[in-house]
């Protein structure tokens, strides 16, 4: 299979005069950027924004080597967080057919070293040799991690090098090296109950600040209910299942499979787009809005979001613009670009940042909910002075005794904990007063 990816990848090097062609009018045409996404699993009902983002992905940005010898990614990463049966995987796997270098993988059957290399003993020489996991097989190409919220922890954490320098550092059984690892990552997760759960807000997403940064657009997918979308979806899908014959040609207007494959591998290795001055004159103001939004934002619910807004991110949204100006072959990204980016970014990655549903003040929106809490802080403050330590299951007893929601007495010890009021001691059994 190896093989087969190979020669995708090395059709850009040889690709025929007429196919040339045929790539310089794709383009030219006004709307190539709609037929992309539109091409992108065509049987797969609506998320418009997700396929293009996705289009985004497929083409990458500009990847820059500086002056003094260090590079900045051009690949995108992107992560779908949702509900079941929200044709996450489905895409997926669509993406895994359609990039020129496609790896797909299961978070729960992937370890550490498979996804970036192991180091085994060769039976025959007995000498120690390194054979590369998914992300070194996908350099120049995407891979594609399924389930990605049922990997270990410490698997996850063995990504991050790769995702961000774009490397794999290996120090194993004498051998020192660092392995290329230049691909998109395409993510798909639930959520922790399963499902999302609009009441418990930021305790939906289970990942450490530290990988959600390093995915430059995150989506958050819901299943809602609404009739009139229903019938629409549920039509759909009849068709698909009546037709499933007639379906496997192209949709009218649409790129082919095979073509938009040898399309994304030409403009990955004919085009590298660099950002226009009045593009870039653009997108710093509005990342100076976007980061004072963020702040007030976090002021505003006294607490911080789990989905950090930082440079990062204004590199993403650069990304994003250059991968849509390789879409068209032009050498440079223009406001346009920068705008249509910038609506990507607030429509993922922001309104999942900022959406009253994930940072509403710890998932409590009603006006009693917010009276019970203060009520509580002050019943707690009243019989826990500062600098006391007392056992965290008796303060528990006592508020259920008086009546009190259980959820909401570890709601108040938790935002005190944030604020450094209060914190765990003796094996997290014991609460000390700080302030």
């Amino acid at each position: 299979q190896v093989d087969t990816e190979g020669t995708g990848h090395g059709l850009s090097g040889s690709t025929a005069p007429q196919d040339e062609e045929e790539f310089r009018r794709l383009a030219n045409m006004s709307n190539v950027y709609e037929a992309v996404a539109k091409s992108i699993a065509p049987s797969i009902y609506g998320s418009t924004d997700i396929k293009k983002a996705i289009g985004c992905l497929l083409f990458g940005g500009s990847r820059k080597r500086l002056p003094d010898g260090l590079t900045r990614r051009g690949d995108i990463n992107m992560l779908m967080l949702g509900d079941p049966g929200t044709a996450k995987s489905q895409l997926l796997k669509f993406v895994e057919r359609c990039s020129p270098i496609g790896v797909y993988t299961s978070g729960k059957g992937s370890s550490a070293a498979g996804l970036t290399a192991s180091v085994m003993r060769d039976p025959s020489s007995r000498n120690f040799v390194m054979e590369g996991g998914a992300m070194v097989l996908a350099d120049g190409g995407v891979v594609c991690i399924d389930e990605f919220d049922k990997m270990r922890e410490d698997d996850r954490v063995a990504i991050h090098e790769a995702m961000e320098q774009q490397t794999i550092s290996i120090a194993k059984a004498g051998i020192t090296t660092t392995l290329n690892s230049r691909c998109s990552v395409l993510a798909a997760a639930n959520s922790v109950f399963g499902r999302w759960d609009d009441t418990k807000g930021d305790e939906n997403i289970d990942f450490m600040p530290t990988i959600l940064s390093r995915f430059d657009m995150i989506f958050i997918i819901k299943d809602e209910h609404n009739d009139e979308r229903d019938m629409i979806l549920a039509k759909h899908v009849m068709n698909v299942h009546l037709s499933a014959l007639t379906q496997t040609h192209a949709v009218e207007g649409e790129i082919e499979l095979n073509k938009l494959k040898k399309y994304i591998s030409y403009c990955r290795t004919r085009c590298g787009p660099r950002l226009s001055a009045e593009a870039a004159e653009k997108l710093k103001n509005k990342y100076i809005v976007m980061r004072s939004g963020a702040r007030e934002h976090e002021r505003e619910s006294d607490r911080t979001s789990s989905i950090p807004i930082t440079v990062r991110q204004l590199e993403a949204v650069i990304r994003i613009s250059e991968s849509l100006a390789k879409m068209k072959l032009q050498p440079f990204a223009t406001e346009r670009d920068v705008e249509e980016a910038l609506r990507l970014f607030q429509v993922s990655t922001l309104d999942a940042a900022l959406s009253g549903n994930l940072t509403g003040v710890e998932g409590f929106t009603t006006a009693e909910d917010q009276e019970m809490l203060s009520r509580v802080e002050k019943q707690l403050k009243r019989r826990f002075a500062i600098g006391s330590q007392v056992s965290e299951h008796s303060i528990v007893q006592d508020f259920l005794k008086q009546k009190y929601p259980e959820h909401a007495i570890y709601k108040v010890l938790q935002l005190m904990m944030r604020r450094g009021e209060i914190q765990h001691r003796m094996q997290r059994k014991v609460l000390y007063r700080i302030k």
